[in-house]
């Protein structure tokens, strides 16, 4: 299938040399662009990975955009994405943020051990932390003056489950290596395919609609008898992708060509 040049217009490359994608990188200022370029931007029926910057511009013309715009601004955005949890009836865990005039509160809410975590931009496991004690408490404060705290929910795996157009495109569980409570593959976690439950899938699709997340990885565990959604990250990693033959980009292209996309 075949489109006209012009027809659907990238920023961000992660579509380049796909055909019926016109990609033009991306520019800090629009008058960076040529005449041609911006007239294409303009023009096109659908600017997609237009970044945070320019889809805040483009939903304000009108403009069909994917990522939507609410991807750019709550996904890797904990704090944001906690109060629209909460706004929205998503089971989220208990999660509290603390400034730093109020850090002597921390330990009035919560009981050890907790999750803290860093609140912005954190990936591959990096910026989240189990307290067990004070010294702990007072380690991760030293660093973070912005404190994300959340409820401890015990659980042996969480599920992740990765978004294209709130269509579920692939689930897997994701298992902490002996000794460590995260299971980010970058903290040596492993991935399995076997029994992935309906219900955590539909949890997750659910959450990506009510939240307009439509190019998302979410995150679920499943504690004390319910499904938890923990976080929704856009730089979901393509491990497990790869794993199951699955191209993204593919994916992308042929929802793209047959009219899902926005």
């Amino acid at each position: 299938m075949g489109a006209e040049r012009g027809r659907f217009v990238s920023l961000g490359n992660r579509l380049k040399g796909v055909p019926e994608v016109e990609t033009l990188g991306v520019r800090p200022n629009f008058l960076d662009y040529t005449q041609t370029e911006r007239n294409l931007i303009l023009n096109a029926d659908m600017v997609l990975f237009p970044t945070l910057n320019y889809a805040q511009f483009l939903t304000t013309l009108g403009k069909k955009i994917f990522p939507s715009l609410e991807t750019y601004l709550y996904a890797d955005e904990k704090i944001k994405q906690t109060t629209l949890f909460y706004m929205l009836g998503i089971p989220h865990p208990r999660t509290r943020v603390y400034y730093h005039l109020h850090h002597q509160d921390i330990l009035d809410d919560f009981g050890f051990p907790f999750v803290a975590k860093i609140p912005r931009c954190s990936a591959r496991g990096r910026g989240v932390f189990k307290i067990d004690n004070q010294e702990a408490l007072d380690a991760y404060l030293g660093v973070h003056p912005i404190a994300y705290v959340q409820d401890y929910l015990p659980h042996d795996r969480d599920l992740r489950v990765v978004l294209i157009n709130y269509d579920p495109v692939l689930a897997y569980w994701r298992i902490p290596s002996p000794g460590n409570f995260r299971s980010n593959l970058a903290q040596g976690g492993t991935i399995s395919f076997d029994r992935i439950p309906a219900k955590g899938v539909e949890t997750a699709r659910n959450a990506a609609r009510k939240c307009r997340l439509d190019d998302v990885g979410i995150d679920l565990i499943h504690s004390q008898g319910r499904w938890h959604v923990m976080e929704a990250n856009m730089k979901y990693g393509h491990k497990g992708l790869k794993m199951k033959g699955l191209d993204l980009k593919e994916i992308i292209r042929g929802k793209l060509l047959s009219g899902e996309l926005g």
